[in-house]
């Protein structure tokens, strides 16, 4: 389980690098201020998490439980729901509707499950 959430945690570091320096340097000129804010929150978020994905890895090199596996995939599941709608929407112009705040909400819950495995494991 750790090698996965500590694989999953650098892709997600290293596309959030990529893509706000593709944002800084390749997209300033191409989209709106609104619309580069949006891109730069996803990328913040994805960033976010991705150090959150690396909390869970270490974690479960002390120790798996359920709470961190769930938080490891909500997680991972978050940064593509929210993040990757953010995207998709500066980007091509889709609007996804709930996924956004759906990607939310999973965030939500991994944060929610590293504070149960924390509080049931006295880390």
């Amino acid at each position: 389980m750790g090698r996965v959430y500590l694989s999953l945690a650098a892709f997600f570091g290293f596309t959030g690098v990529a893509l706000g320096a593709f944002a800084a340097h390749g997209l300033k000129g191409r989209l709106t201020a609104a619309h580069l804010d949006v891109f730069q929150t996803a990328v913040h978020y994805q960033q976010l998490h991705a150090l959150a994905l690396l909390a869970v890895a270490l974690l479960a090199a002390r120790g798996a439980s359920r709470y961190l596996t769930v938080a490891g995939l909500v997680f991972g599941l978050g940064i593509v729901l929210f993040s990757g709608s953010l995207y998709l929407m500066t980007l091509a112009g889709l609007k996804l509707g709930p996924v956004t705040p759906l990607g939310g909400l999973l965030f939500l819950i991994g944060w929610a499950c590293l504070g149960l495995h924390a509080w049931r494991r006295n880390v």
